[in-house]
């Protein structure tokens, strides 16, 4: 067991004048299996990415361990290539029995390690990746969201390997994985660090309890300071009133009075502001200790959502319903039967490689082809019926299609700038993003423009391919909320399990055969 210590530090990309991450100070050992979660632009990648020595930084990180990242660089050139040939320029000096025995342990065919990568799927890839980073001995282990694009078979296999491993970072915002696998966590909060025993949920039962006893004492503070301040004001209005008696007086109405009693009311006017003084300093006591009390606290705004109200009950049916994509023999399923109905949240799983995703473009392609917009190469047999007239708001999976400037954006797809802007907002995102061009943004980040975008589209029913790629735990919990309170009309491709718990009315599975819908909930 060795620790790794970071003290004081600070990062910032060449050109940006934000910082990522600022006098960052921890220390954590290499035997734990930990989860780094925050929030969407707060630093885990760039964290990672210092480990591995690829950025200069301020401050310093002390330790003996050696690192590995994942996930491996794969360029276009080496799609065509096999796992083996990239063996080498992976993990250099590794053995191919090595890898062998972490793909048993991943229950996997070895003979995916010679087939060219481009026929991989996203699970495969992700598990031949994770077997060559596990391969080696006396590693610390930085790994980064496996799980994105992966399906609930593939995770739950991602999730059964880690459990059995130590000695690693696992970035991740998947709330089932990280308490399937993780012994510590280690959290980017708003303005501080925090590195925690436990998995999420009991980091999060923590967390709810200390932000409810921050909550209190900062309006035990609040109170406070107003019942000094009115005291204080009172102090000081009677000092001022009895000062501007010192001099003058009504003989008739004060007979009782004498210029002896000057000094008198002097020494009481001194007295009075001397009390006033001490109200000041315990105002200024209070607001101290009130400092910083709120500045980790996650207050997560409450998101609003306008569905329309489609005058027919089935939105969408299918009926022995096959897809293939020209060119192809292969059908990716048939005879699959589902109907989505007003105020249903149908969820597809399966497979990666399934059609789920082609299911939500062959309902786009049939509403387009109606509007004589567009064409696809996506061959429809069976039944699938899409509602005439109905609005539809969409979010992609790919995000790659995004650049420019948000007000570019906003004009291009005719959105809102000022409400679009306010929902991204709400969504975490800074202010200091605004002038950016999307390039820059992070993935959780672009995906969250799609999002903003959607919400503030009303529509009959919202399609949504995997949301939450990239999406912050924090977001996640946001939207789920929103979903719950205003029960629009989805179709949604998502895998997150807990994700799907929540919001699911009706969940369907594509696969090869016949399928209907089965109710989850």
């Amino acid at each position: 067991m060795a620790q790794i210590q970071v003290t004081g530090l600070t990062f910032s990309y060449d050109g940006s004048a934000d910082e990522v991450l600022k006098d960052v100070t921890f220390g954590i050992d290499t035997d734990w299996k930990l989860g780094l979660i925050g929030r969407n632009g707060k630093g885990k990648t760039t964290l990672l990415n210092l480990f591995m020595g690829r950025y200069e930084y301020r401050g310093s990180i002390k330790t003996a361990a050696c690192f590995d990242y994942f996930p491996y660089q794969v360029s276009d050139s080496d799609l065509t290539k096999t796992a083996a040939d990239l063996l080498e320029r992976w993990k250099p000096g590794i053995e191919l029995w090595q890898v062998l025995i972490q793909m048993n342990e991943l229950k996997m065919d070895p003979e995916c390690l010679y087939r060219p990568f481009e026929t991989l799927s996203y699970g495969e890839r992700t598990r031949v990746m994770l077997a060559v980073l596990f391969a080696a001995e006396n590693e610390f282990l930085l790994i980064d969201e496996p799980t994105n694009h992966l399906d609930t078979k593939a995770r739950d296999a991602v999730k059964a390997y880690l459990a059995t491993k130590k000695g690693f970072i696992l970035v991740s915002h998947d709330r089932d994985l990280l308490d399937g696998v993780c012994d510590h966590m280690l959290i980017l909060n708003r303005s501080s660090v925090e590195v925690q025993a436990g998995n999420f949920s009991t980091w999060w039962e923590n967390k709810e309890k200390k932000d409810a006893f921050v909550q209190a004492e900062n309006e035990k503070h609040l109170k406070e300071i107003g019942k000094l301040k009115a005291a204080a004001d009172r102090s000081s209005r009677w000092a001022e009133k009895n000062e501007n008696s010192k001099i003058g007086f009504d003989p008739v109405k004060e007979h009782d009075r004498s210029i002896a009693t000057r000094s008198f009311i002097g020494a009481k006017t001194k007295k009075m502001q001397a009390r006033v003084r001490s109200y000041e300093q315990r105002i200024d006591r209070e607001i101290a200790e009130k400092e910083g009390l709120l500045q980790d606290i996650e207050q997560v705004p409450d998101l609003k959502i306008e569905p329309l109200r489609f005058h027919k009950e089935v939105l969408v049916n299918a009926y022995d319903l096959s897809l293939r994509y020209e060119g192809s023999e292969r059908e990716l399923f048939s005879g699959l039967r589902f109907q989505v109905k007003r105020g249903d949240r149908v969820v597809l799983s399966g497979e990666n490689g399934c059609g789920k995703s082609s299911i939500l473009k062959a309902i786009l392609q049939k509403m387009n082809t109606r509007e004589k917009q567009t064409d696809s190469n996506l061959l429809v047999s069976g039944v699938l019926d899409v509602a005439s007239g109905m609005t539809v708001s969409y979010v992609s999976q790919d995000t790659s299609f995004l650049s420019g400037s948000l007000r570019k954006y906003c004009e291009a797809n005719g959105l809102n700038e000022s409400l679009f802007l306010a929902v991204l907002r709400q969504l975490d995102l800074g202010r200091e993003q605004f002038v950016k061009d999307m390039e820059e943004f992070s993935e959780g980040q672009k995906k969250k423009v799609l999002l903003a975008a959607s919400l503030i589209t009303p529509a009959h029913l919202y399609i949504w391919d995997e949301p939450l790629n990239f999406i912050d735990v924090f977001s996640r919990m946001q939207i789920e909320k929103l979903i719950l309170q205003y029960q629009p009309t989805m179709l949604l491709v998502e895998h997150d399990i807990r994700f799907q718990e929540k919001v699911a009315t009706k969940g369907v599975r594509p696969h090869y055969g016949n399928v209907t819908g089965v109710n989850i909930s």
